[in-house]
């Protein structure tokens, strides 16, 4: 345990900032695999597959719009007390949900399930940026885009242990015993968390980015139109993204490239998928190193304009299977970085002192946007086609591109030099 006044060592971030990667991975398929359960649970029970998927919605619906509340909780316990609290309460109802799920004989209990997963997920997310954005002020994109990444690439270390429990034992086991081993490694772990000590970073070397020399309270932070920029640019780039991304398979339906195979057997979407999220996984230490380089603002520029880019090749060339995977992997690989860039800029520009909620606040900004998918089903079938779509969103993007450039950088930099 560091003294007061001593000085934080390497290995002491580093491995602060491993254990959060680890949790991460180990709530990752709470997203990312839930749909390995559907159909046997659909199968199972005869519900809808739209009941069942309702349980996802309140699931992504709390995972995001708690993690305000509890980032001021982390923040408010202190440095020692607070990581420690949270994430041990996070590993707690992240195995009570899916021990619910595994004996939920209604719908109404697979909706209990979902709350508290859903709790438990945005508690451990919420505290584990925050832990990475406050422990790595010098290397902040990068520290968070690793934690970032443990979350969106780590379901793919269980999807093939779930997939043949559920095959063997049937998928209420895999509920209990994958919910209980996770939620109790993320419990255990919790315990060697905390965030450093005022002064205790006073030795690692100096961003190269502007930083704010003080501390924004969440009620400061959300009065400035900086923040509300942010927020806005990220509802447009996470809902370009989701529009896209949540549509892979019926687009590659559509452009009749889905079942054709073409590489060691497997079909343009099996294969899009995997290098999908790879891509996603992978942008977000990628542009978040990127950006503790040449700063925050450019980053953006040049990811979003990528990604509009990406959307327009996609629409217009991407009834060829191998363009289909190589724009579809383009798209994913310049979405994923929102995770990572967004939550290092809103530290660099309201401080550390209440660094969990203020980026909590802005990744609520996630949920937001999640209204504006539809818009994207709307297109298709006023059009029949998804060419507007891609219009669209390539369009967000350049809009965000020059907002980052023309809007956001001047209003940071005039703020932090006020500041």
């Amino acid at each position: 345990m560091a003294q007061p006044g001593a000085l934080a060592t390497p290995a002491t971030r580093w491995t602060q900032l491993i254990i959060c990667i680890i949790c991460m991975v180990l709530i990752a398929n709470l997203q990312y695999g839930w749909t390995l359960f559907v159909n046997p649970i659909n199968k199972a029970h005869g519900w809808s597959l739209a009941s069942i998927q309702f349980a996802f919605s309140i699931f992504i619906a709390l995972e995001t719009w708690l993690t305000p509340i509890e980032g001021w909780i982390v923040d408010n316990l202190g440095s020692r007390r607070g990581p420690k609290l949270v994430i041990a309460f996070g590993g707690i109802m992240v195995a009570l949900g899916w021990i619910v799920n595994s004996r939920a004989q209604t719908l109404e209990m697979l909706y209990l399930g979902a709350v508290f997963a859903g709790t438990g997920g945005g508690a451990v997310y919420a505290t584990c940026v925050g832990q990475a954005v406050k422990w790595f002020p010098d290397r902040r994109g990068l520290a968070v885009g690793l934690t970032a990444a443990g979350y969106g690439a780590g379901a793919a270390l269980t999807v093939v242990p779930i997939r043949a429990v559920i095959a063997s034992s049937g998928y209420e086991t895999a509920f209990f015993w994958f919910g209980l081993i996770q939620g109790g490694i993320v419990f255990l772990l919790a315990w060697l968390l905390r965030a450093p000590e005022p002064g205790e970073l006073t030795g690692v070397g100096s961003p190269k980015v502007v930083q704010s020399t003080r501390s924004y309270s969440p009620a400061e932070a959300l009065s400035t139109p900086a923040f509300w920029l942010l927020y806005i640019m990220f509802i447009m780039v996470s809902a370009s993204g989701l529009m896209a991304t949540a549509q892979i398979a019926p687009i590659a339906k559509d452009f009749n490239v889905g079942s054709v195979i073409i590489m060691f057997g497997a079909s343009t979407l099996s294969l899009a998928l995997i290098v999908d999220n790879v891509c996603n996984g992978g942008a977000r230490p990628l542009f978040g190193w990127i950006s503790d380089h040449i700063g925050r603002e450019y980053t953006m520029a040049i990811a979003f304009g990528l990604g509009g880019i990406a959307y327009w090749l996609l629409g217009t060339l991407g009834h060829a299977p191998w363009a289909f995977v190589l724009f579809a992997a383009m798209i994913f690989l310049t979405w994923g970085e929102i995770f990572s860039l967004f939550p290092s800029t809103c530290t660099d520009t309201f401080g550390t002192k209440f660094a969990t909620v203020n980026l909590s606040l802005l990744y609520t900004a996630k949920g937001a946007s999640a209204f504006l998918v539809p818009v994207a089903n709307m297109l298709k079938a006023h059009t029949g086609s998804w060419h507007l779509v891609f219009v669209v969103t390539a369009i967000m993007n350049f809009i965000v591109v020059a907002l980052a450039l023309f809007v956001l950088k001047p209003v940071r930099s005039k703020f932090l030099t006020k500041g």
